[in-house]
C-alpha cells in the first residue's frame, strides 16, 4: 500500500503540531544489540474513532489523534512500540509515515494496545508515528521509540516496506482483495469484522505474545459468536505457521469473510453457524511473517533472503554470535528462530525435525518451547477442536497423520482417509498420509489429533512456490479457478466448507446430553502424558524419549433444561490403537535391485528431465504372499553424493519417494501396495565430484501388522454454581459417533462416585 499525504504543506503542519515543544528524536548507532538511542512520550486523545491509522497522514488536531516526529541522525532499524498504561486499556494503533512524502512506512493494528512496528531508516530521515484511539477507554498509551544499530555480519541492509499489492474490491474473493496483505492489515480487518458483527465474529488475543512482543489474534464466528461455552463443535483454520507461506494467511482470513458473507445470504451457511463455531488465526506467526512480508525479494535462499523466511524469530537457541540485532536484521538472516510446525509435541525430537537451530526444520529446544506453539496447544486444549486444518504451501496435497511412517495408522484411518478424499475432490490436489511427503515429526495436527481425537489437516497449497502471484496463488486455488488444480471443483472454499459440514456432523465427534439448571458451569477435564520421540540429538546420537503433560479443560454453560454438548472421544488416538489388517499369506523374500550400467548424468529437474537409473520389480499377492509394506532403499558411500529416489506404479504414476538429501542413503515405502509391476527410479542429483559414486539397493517385504487396541479412557465431569462450588462429579466414556445421555448432570452424590450413562448410541443408529 502506497499513501501519500496531499501537500508538504500540510505535512509539515502535522509535523508543526505534533512536535510543540519536542525536540526531534536524534539517535546514535554505536556497534552494539542494544538501542542506539530511544523515546519515550505519553500520547492522549480525547475520543475514540474506529479508522484504519494506517490509511492516510492525518491532518493536525484529527480527533483520536496523536502524532509525534522523529528524526534518524544514523543509519539502523527504527523500532515504534505502544504500550498501555495503568487502569484500563483500550484499542490504539499506530503508523510510521515519511515526514516528506506521506508514504506509509510501517504500521500495527493489534487489537489491543500492544503494537510494534519496524522500518529501516537511513540517517537524517525525518518520519512521523502517528497514534490513533480506536476504540475503549483508554484516554492515554505510552509509545516507545528506538534505534537499533545493526550488527557486524547482518548482511546487506533489509528493505522498506514492501508496498505493493491491492485492496481494492476487484477479484472473485470474499473481500475482493487482489494483493498479499501485510501483518497491519490482517490485524485490522480481524478486528474490524468483530466490530461490525458483534453477535456473529468475536475477536481474541491469544495468551502467549510472541519474541517479539507482538500478541496474536483472530476470530471465531458463529451465531451468538461471544457465548463461546455454548457447546458447537469447534472447527480451527490456521494460517502461516511458516513466515513466508503467504497464501495461508490470506485464504485463511477469507474463509472469515466468506463465513460473514454467507451467513446474511445463504440459509445453508447460516445453520451451520448455528450448529458450529469456526475458529480462524490466519497468522501464527506474526515476526516472522512481517520480516518476510516487508522483505526485499532476493529468491536465493541464502542466509539474509529475508523474504523465505520460514521459521520464528527465537533467538534464545542461537550462539550468542548471532542473536544480537533485530529479526530483520541480524547475523543470522533468516536462519534464525524455530520451524512451528516441528515444535508440537506430537512425537517431537525424531525424523524430519532438524536438532540444528540453523536449519530450516530446526524444531526448537523442546516441545511447545515457543509461545506461537504454546498458543494454539491454547486452544485445541480449552475448546473441543473436531476438526482442523493447518494451511500451507506447496505441493497440491491433503495431509493427514501420521507424519513418521513407524507410528502406523490411527484406527480411524478408513474415517480419515474418506474425508481426506473429499476434501481433495475439492482442491484436485493428492490426499496422503503426511510421511508420503517427507517423514516428519513435531506437527501440528500430529500432536492434536493424538491428543485429543479432533481430525486435522495440512493442505499444501498451489504447485510450486511458497507465494506466486497472487492472482494464481491466492484467487485461483481459493475459488476453483483455472490454473488451480481445483478449477471447476470448487477449489479451497469448497474444501472447506465440506470440512465445516463434517464438524456439524454428530458422526465424526462424540455428543454429550443431559439437563442443568440455567448457568451451571459443567467442564470436562483429563490430564496426561505422552512420550515423545527418542531425540535425535546434533551429534548423531538417540537419546530416550521426553514425557510431555497435557491438561485438557473445555466448559459449557447450561442453557437451562436439556444441553447438548458436542466433544471430542474420551479415549485419546495415541492409546486408542492402531489400524492393521490380519497376513493372506507370507512375507516375501527380499530382492535386490541390480544397477544398470553406466551412470546416469547429474539432475536436478526430474521428472522433466527423465534422465534416471530405472529399475523395475514386482510385488507379489496372496496366496503365494502378502505385503503389508515394501521398502525401497538406496545407499551410497560419500555424504557429497546426493541420489533421489522415487517409485512407479505400472501406469508409470509416482506412488513414492525420498528426496530428503544430506545423507547416504534413501527409503521410500509403499504400504498395503496392490500386486503388480513397479520401478525404481533413481536420479543422480547430485555427484561428488572425485570418483564416481554409484548406489546399491534391495527390496524388503514385511507381512501386514494386524491391528492393536488398545485401553478405554474418560473425561472428568464437573458441576459447579455461579460462584464456583463444585456440585458434582462424574466419570464419562464416549467413542466417535456416539451419544450419551448423563441425567441430570448437577445432581450427582459425592464426589468421585462412578457413572453410568442412561444412554449410550452409535449416531448412525439414531
Amino acid at each position: 500500500m502506497r499513501t501519500r499525504h496531499p501537500s508538504g504543506r500540510a505535512v509539515r503542519a502535522v509535523l508543526a503540531a505534533a512536535g510543540s515543544g519536542l525536540a526531534l528524536l536524534a539517535v546514535l548507532a554505536p556497534a552494539s544489540p542494544a538501542p542506539a538511542a530511544s523515546s519515550r512520550q505519553v500520547l492522549s486523545a480525547e475520543r475514540a474513532v474506529p479508522r484504519p491509522c494506517h490509511a492516510a497522514l492525518l491532518p493536525p488536531h484529527t480527533p483520536g489523534v496523536a502524532a509525534r516526529p522523529v528524526t534518524a541522525s544514523a543509519d539502523g532499524v527504527l523500532r515504534a512500540r505502544l504500550a498501555p498504561l495503568s487502569g484500563a486499556e483500550g484499542d490504539w494503533d499506530f503508523a510510521v509515515f515519511d515526514a516528506d512524502s506521506g508514504t506509509l512506512l510501517a504500521a500495527s493494528a493489534a487489537p489491543r494496545s500492544r503494537e510494534l512496528a519496524e522500518t529501516s531508516v537511513a540517517e537524517g530521515r525525518h518520519l512521523v508515528v502517528q497514534s490513533c484511539r480506536r476504540l475503549g477507554p483508554a484516554r492515554t498509551v505510552s509509545l516507545r521509540v528506538d534505534l537499533l544499530a545493526r550488527p557486524p555480519g547482518s548482511g546487506p541492509a533489509p528493505a522498506a516496506a514492501r508496498t505493493e499489492g491491492g485492496t481494492r474490491h476487484s477479484s472473485a474473493l470474499p473481500s475482493g482483495r487482489s494483493g498479499y496483505r501485510h501483518l497491519y492489515e490482517y490485524e485490522y480487518e480481524l478486528k474490524e469484522l468483530a466490530r461490525a458483527h458483534p453477535s456473529l465474529v468475536r475477536s481474541f488475543v491469544l495468551p502467549h505474545p510472541t519474541v517479539e512482543g507482538r500478541d496474536v489474534s483472530g476470530v471465531e464466528v458463529s451465531s451468538h459468536a461471544p457465548h463461546i461455552a455454548d457447546g458447537k463443535p469447534v472447527l480451527l483454520t490456521l494460517g502461516l505457521h511458516h513466515a513466508t507461506e503467504w497464501p495461508s494467511g490470506e485464504i485463511a482470513l477469507e474463509w472469515a469473510y466468506e463465513l460473514v458473507r454467507g451467513h446474511r445470504t445463504d440459509p445453508w451457511i447460516r445453520g451451520l453457524l448455528e450448529r458450529t463455531r469456526a475458529v480462524i488465526v490466519p497468522v501464527v506467526n506474526p515476526d516472522g511473517f512481517s520480516v518476510s512480508r516487508r522483505a526485499g525479494p532476493r529468491g536465493d535462499f541464502t542466509r539474509f533472503d529475508y523474504e523465505n523466511k520460514r521459521k520464528n524469530c527465537s533467538a534464545l537457541d542461537a550462539p550468542s554470535s548471532h542473536a544480537s540485532g533485530a529479526c530483520g536484521a541480524n547475523p543470522a538472516g533468516r536462519d534464525r528462530g524455530v520451524d512451528l510446525n516441528r515444535n508440537y509435541a506430537g512425537f517431537w525430537g525424531g525424523v524430519g525435525g532438524a536438532p540444528q537451530w540453523y536449519a530450516d526444520y530446526y524444531r526448537g529446544p523442546a516441545p511447545f518451547s515457543e509461545p506461537e506453539t504454546r498458543n494454539v496447544r491454547h486452544l485445541v486444549s480449552t475448546r473441543q477442536v473436531t476438526d482442523l486444518v493447518s494451511l500451507h504451501t506447496y505441493g497440491n496435497l491433503v495431509l493427514r497423520p501420521p507424519g513418521a511412517l513407524d507410528t502406523r495408522p490411527p484406527l480411524d484411518e478408513p474415517a480419515y482417509r474418506t474425508l481426506g478424499a473429499r476434501l481433495a475432490s475439492r482442491t484436485g490436489y493428492r490426499s496422503e498420509p503426511a510421511w508420503r511427503l517427507y517423514e516428519a515429526t513435531g506437527m501440528t495436527e500430529d500432536w492434536s489429533y493424538w491428543a485429543t481425537g479432533g481430525f486435522g489437516f495440512t493442505l499444501e497449497i498451489g504447485p510450486a512456490k511458497a507465494h506466486g502471484p497472487y492472482a494464481d496463488a491466492v484467487v485461483a486455488e481459493y475459488t476453483g479457478r483455472a490454473p488451480a488444480a481445483g478449477a471447476g471443483k470448487g477449489g479451497i472454499r469448497r474444501a472447506l466448507f465440506d470440512l465445516l459440514a463434517h464438524t456439524a456432523d454428530p458422526a465424526g465427534h462424540a455428543t454429550l446430553t443431559g439437563t442443568a439448571p440455567r448457568g451451571r458451569r459443567l467442564r470436562l477435564h483429563k490430564t496426561f502424558r505422552t512420550p515423545t520421540s527418542p531425540v535425535r540429538g546434533a551429534d548423531g546420537s538417540t537419546g530416550p524419549p521426553l514425557q510431555v503433560t497435557d491438561t485438557l479443560v473445555s466448559d459449557l454453560v447450561a442453557p437451562g433444561g436439556r444441553f447438548t454438548w458436542s466433544v471430542n472421544p474420551s479415549t485419546r488416538p495415541y492409546v486408542a490403537g492402531r489400524y492393521g489388517r490380519d497376513p493372506q499369506g507370507p512375507a516375501q523374500p527380499v530382492a535386490e535391485l541390480v544397477n544398470p550400467p553406466g551412470l546416469p548424468p547429474e539432475n536436478t529437474g526430474f521428472p522433466q528431465d527423465p534422465a534416471a537409473d530405472r529399475v523395475p520389480f514386482t510385488v507379489l499377492g496372496p496366496p503365494e504372499a502378502d505385503a503389508g509394506r515394501v521398502s525401497v532403499s538406496v545407499s551410497w558411500t560419500s555424504p557429497r553424493t546426493d541420489w533421489d529416489l522415487y517409485l512407479l506404479d505400472a501406469d508409470g504414476r509416482p506412488v513414492a519417494q525420498s528426496v530428503t538429501g544430506g545423507a547416504n542413503s534413501e527409503q521410500a515405502v509403499l504400504l498395503d501396495p496392490s500386486p503388480g509391476r513397479y520401478t525404481a527410479v533413481v536420479v543422480n542429483y547430485d555427484q561428488t565430484k572425485t570418483d564416481p559414486d554409484d548406489w546399491t539397493g534391495r527390496v524388503t517385504f514385511q507381512s501386514p501388522l494386524p491391528a492393536t487396541y488398545g485401553p478405554s479412557e474418560s473425561y472428568s465431569l464437573s458441576c459447579s454454581d455461579r460462584a464456583g462450588r463444585t456440585l458434582g462429579t462424574t466419570e464419562v466414556r464416549v467413542g466417535r459417533g456416539e451419544r450419551v445421555d448423563l441425567g441430570e448432570v448437577c445432581a450427582r452424590p459425592a464426589r468421585g462416585v462412578a457413572f453410568t450413562p442412561a444412554r449410550s448410541d452409535r449416531a448412525a443408529d439414531r
